[in-house]
């Protein structure tokens, strides 16, 4: 994929570094996950939460970092659940099945920025005539007596669709990618929260001719990473410009895109981004994946000065 002139790449790093200077200075202190910045290049996150045999397929933290939501499936992408962990006094609990599984699968859990509301994907039927046998967008409200029971988000205009890995900014826009029940015509689409309904989604013109996926939103709505679908996963970043469009999406530093990525989540402080890399098994091999992490804006500084 063909990286864009250095005078718009120029401009996106200001704006890349802009954002994450948004969060508090770390001046070295330890982040909950761990590890203390900088780093300038990717480093794997919790490996221990694979288990031998398993794929992990990326996952997002709470607004506060002390919960940690990430999908396990078979090699085979037979079965999804999703896992997670909680941190209490400076440790990770043990990791448990989140709230909202069932004995259909589940994936790709994101919580809103203020925390009160859990999008994730999940095969389970909606029980509405006209709705495709397939992957769909659910979500639970968390309230005073824990978090609800969890409901079909409807997208009116593509119930005959399958949906998968919901982010939503604070002002109620939700980014997703859909594709036919085939898994074929994959990209990018946007609905926007009115009241407690979604309206009629739209494509995304920045992929509206090509495919992608695991969209991931800041809550501000002005960043947006996702992995675009070609010989393998490359991730991709569009800034929006200043008439409020997605700009022209721009190629990841080349230390993150190495095998095939997905899955991208960027902490709240616009510090880190967390994303999913490995290769396809081959039959009868041990899958490679693994999620890893790397503080973001030096990354992309460091490649191209």
């Amino acid at each position: 994929m063909k990286r864009i002139f250095k005078p718009t790449i120029f401009v996106f790093f200001i704006l890349l570094l802009a954002l994450s200077c948004s969060g508090k200075k770390s001046n070295g202190i330890l982040h909950p996950f761990g590890e203390s910045l900088p780093h300038d290049a990717p480093h794997p996150f919790k490996p221990e939460l694979t288990p031998n045999g398993m794929i992990i397929h990326g996952g997002s933290f709470s607004p506060d970092l002390q919960t940690y939501l990430y999908t396990l499936s078979d090699a085979q992408y037979q079965r999804f659940d999703v896992w997670m962990i909680e941190r209490a006094d400076d440790t990770w609990s043990q990791p448990k099945k989140a709230f909202f599984n069932s004995e259909f699968n589940e994936h790709g859990a994101r919580l809103s920025p203020d925390g009160k509301t859990l999008y994730f994907s999940s095969t389970r039927p909606t029980g509405i005539e006209g709705v495709a046998e397939t992957w769909h967008i659910w979500k639970s409200e968390k309230g005073q007596n824990g978090w609800s029971e969890p409901t079909f988000v409807d997208i009116p205009n593509l119930r005959n669709k399958g949906m998968s890995h919901p982010s939503i900014t604070a002002s109620g826009a939700l980014y997703f990618h859909s594709n036919n029940p085939d898994y074929s015509e994959m990209t990018l689409y946007t609905a926007q929260l009115k009241g407690d309904d979604f309206g009629e989604a739209k494509k995304l013109a920045i992929t509206e001719n090509s495919l992608a996926c695991t969209p991931f939103v800041t809550a501000d709505g002005q960043t947006l990473i996702y992995a675009a679908i070609g010989n393998r996963l490359d991730l991709m970043i569009s800034i929006k410009t200043a008439d409020g469009e997605w700009g022209k999406p721009v190629i990841l530093d080349k230390r993150i895109n190495t095998n095939g990525q997905g899955n991208p989540y960027l902490t709240p402080d616009g510090k880190h981004l967390f994303y999913t890399t490995g290769t396809e098994p081959e039959v009868g091999e041990s899958p490679d994946w693994q999620v890893n992490r790397v503080n973001f804006s030096l990354t992309i500084a460091k490649e191209n000065n």
